[in-house]
């Protein structure tokens, strides 16, 4: 039942509603044993079902902790909630000191984490914090940064009694610092947020009495934080795909953007506000298979930021494509085509593996070289553009691809060789009644040996009229 370490923390984020003790509903057990009088699971005692629990991670003790009031109570267990905290945070949780639970505490301290972790991203948590610049934000969310090191803020400027309260540095400790006078708050005190975190952890002693602090000083109405999460866990593929597509360094976000639209049929109405406020980024995510699998969730087993370092990784492999593509002597037609075919074969290849785990940029480039060393010999097996676009909607087309196996290229040929004896026939001098009633548009297609110069104008004819 247990799930895989790098998984867990993003499962868990679809499972807080299984978290409040208060809130709380869980299946009703059923009274009625069948007529059996064997004992179940249910009947063990509250420690043996501690140590198998112990084995658990987070949210499949939350799972098994949704199935009936017995299983919520032991699920609930302190113990178990404590070893995780430390286990996730690094920090060991006090029990006998805390005013709350250890479950309660390793929600709370999850979810503000998680949205800290991702502030680059979160618009809705930047405006929480930074909204009141050069002042701090509200105490509540002063309250969480407290627990952090590094904070991307202005001097925190606040009066000695709040700055007493929220990091319980005494007032002896805080003499003698930069003070100003202020009409309505009186006496001012100016700091760094790292100075501050380091004083709190002189005179606290620990992190986990830091840790210890701020739980205690904690209300009981994380309303605001809740919803927070809430909107996080909805939009959170969305908001890291955005900031990735579109807030890269001034020469790779030209990069990226030459890249992720290079060979690419696209609307250039939706693409000429790129980055802007009217930009449709849904329609962009579309354009690619994987980053349309990561705008919903799809890889990674749903952890957003190994996902995106998937999706980063294989657009640096289309870079390194796209320079050794044009370092060749092809035509247009042909570039286009090996690109797109190979991008094809690698997604076929891989989807499964970037469903489950990072894939590196070399994974990505190894698969490539072997998908584009096919798509050279189907277009060799093709003779020219025409054939080529015909065979890629057979099966046996991305069935080579995907597995290499040269009976799947017989079959490509053994197509090609009929629609050469096709096109014989009709070109006998006693068919030439055949060739009167053919349509126009279909005449084309049995041609055989039809060869298209890079400006031919028959080139557009083609991909509109063989697309799949």
């Amino acid at each position: 039942m247990a799930l895989r370490e790098d998984s867990w923390e993003d499962e868990l984020q679809g499972q807080f509603s299984l978290l409040s003790a208060t809130s709380f509903e869980v299946k009703e057990e059923s009274e009625d044993t069948h007529g059996s009088s064997n004992t179940g699971i249910l009947d063990l005692s509250d420690e043996v079902f501690i140590l198998i629990l112990r084995r658990l991670d987070p949210t499949s003790l939350l799972r098994v902790g949704s199935t009936c009031r017995t299983l919520f109570r032991v699920c609930s267990c302190n113990s178990l909630w404590t070893k995780h905290f430390q286990t996730s945070f690094g920090v060991p949780f006090a029990t006998a000191t805390c005013s709350i639970s250890a479950k309660s505490a390793f929600r709370l301290v999850f979810m503000w984490r998680t949205l800290f972790r991702n502030l680059h991203c979160n618009r809705s948590l930047q405006e929480k914090l930074f909204a009141e610049i050069p002042f701090p934000p509200h105490k509540y969310w002063v309250q969480w940064l407290v627990l952090e090191e590094t904070v991307p803020l202005p001097s925190v400027r606040l009066p000695c009694t709040d700055i007493e309260s929220l990091w319980g540095i005494e007032k002896e400790v805080l003499e003698g610092k930069v003070q100003e006078k202020d009409e309505d708050e009186g006496r001012m005190l100016k700091f760094e947020w790292k100075e501050l975190y380091a004083l709190a952890l002189e005179h606290h002693g620990s992190i986990a009495k830091v840790f210890q602090h701020v739980l205690n000083q904690q209300s009981n109405d994380h309303c605001e934080l809740e919803a927070m999460f809430s909107q996080y866990s909805q939009c959170r593929f969305q908001w890291l795909f955005t900031y990735w597509l579109f807030r890269q360094p001034v020469p790779f976000d030209r990069q990226l953007r030459a890249i992720y639209l290079q060979w690419q049929k696209h609307s250039k109405r939706k693409v000429v506000s790129w980055g802007g406020t009217l930009c449709d980024i849904r329609y962009l995510a579309s354009l690619h298979h994987i980053t349309s699998d990561y705008w919903r969730g799809k890889l990674a087993q749903g952890d957003e930021t190994v996902g995106i370092q998937t999706v980063g990784n294989y657009f640096s492999m289309c870079k390194s494509l796209v320079a050794w593509i044009l370092g060749r002597d092809w035509g247009r037609l042909k570039s286009k085509k090996v690109y797109e075919d190979t991008l094809e074969g690698v997604y076929l290849l891989l989807r499964r593996e970037m469903q489950e785990t990072l894939v590196e940029h070399e994974r990505f480039w190894q698969v490539a070289k072997v998908q584009m060393t096919r798509v050279c010999t189907l277009e060799e097996t093709a003779v020219n553009y025409v054939n080529w676009k015909m065979i890629e909607t057979l099966p046996y087309y991305k069935l080579y691809m995907v597995s290499g196996n040269m009976v799947y290229l017989d079959h490509v040929q053994g197509f090609l060789h009929r629609k050469r004896l096709v096109h014989d026939w009709f070109f006998m001098k006693e068919n030439t009644w055949v060739r009167q009633l053919l349509p126009g548009d279909l005449y084309p297609l049995l041609e055989f040996d039809t060869k298209i110069s890079q400006d031919d104008d028959l080139i557009k004819y083609y991909e509109s009229e063989m697309e799949p």
